[in-house]
């Protein structure tokens, strides 16, 4: 299964169902469900090359895994909220539940790679993603969340075993100078690290999933088998861009 976005083959369901207020990430406030004024009737975006120049930093560090093609293509085969406005409210509704399996499946995959083993739980939430709309919205997430955790927080017991990493989950590092800091093997679960200035620090086989990267400076830093670490944590943070 595909896991990574090809907005080619989406609706622009990212530029329509969340809402966002104006600040740094966003020049505008938009209600959720509506537009964004930038999309054409093409579903493409207007300024897709100015982004960052334009104040919408907040678009370009967004990543659906995948969800959106899912929903356009396979859910509602093809058929978009434009040419079929009766459609809109629930493709708009599916859209954050499909994105919630796709991210359970993208972290369980890289767990997979860990435990080099497969797992019966990615396969049953796979098999979610090719319900139709009535019963995707009438799922309970919730334990597969709890699921998808135990399994992701044995992942990461394994991969950082015998590095006596510091445990930093949750942790305010807000604007922190860590430069140059020994954090091989942390667990910075969910941790805060939004501009914080991490030049240098050695980040080998941290675990960084749900780690708030947004400004956090990771010039010179090693990131060497960080353990659940997305593009868009990355896109979020200053450093030497690999994906640009």
């Amino acid at each position: 299964m595909e896991l990574k976005a090809d907005c080619s083959k989406c609706f622009a369901l990212c530029c329509v169902v969340p809402g966002f207020s104006k600040s740094a990430d966003f020049a505008i406030d938009k209600p959720a469900g509506q537009p964004c004024p930038n999309l054409r009737a093409d579903f493409r975006c207007g300024i897709h090359d100015r982004l960052r120049d334009k104040g919408f930093v907040g678009c370009t560090v967004y990543d659906c895994f995948g969800a959106g093609q899912r929903v356009s293509q396979v859910t509602f085969g093809g058929r978009d909220w434009r040419s079929s406005p009766s459609l809109a409210a629930q493709m708009f509704a599916v859209f954050p539940v499909m994105g919630r399996l796709h991210e359970l499946l993208y972290y369980l995959r890289e767990a997979r790679s860990i435990l080099a083993s497969s797992s019966e739980l990615e396969e049953r939430i796979e098999a979610l993603t090719s319900l139709d709309a009535e019963a995707l919205l009438a799922l309970d997430l919730e334990p597969y969340w709890k699921a998808t955790d135990e399994v992701l927080t044995r992942a990461s017991a394994l991969a950082r075993k015998g590095l006596g990493g510091k445990d930093l989950r949750g942790a305010d590092l807000i604007g922190a100078d860590l430069r140059g800091k020994d954090l091989r093997g942390a667990n910075l679960r969910g941790a805060r690290l939004i501009r914080a200035d991490l030049r240098g620090a050695d980040l080998r086989s941290a675990d960084l999933i749900g780690a708030d990267l947004r400004g956090a400076d990771l010039r010179g830093a090693d990131l060497t088998g960080a353990l659940f670490l997305t593009e868009s944590q990355l896109l979020a943070a200053r450093f030497e861009r690999m994906f640009e």
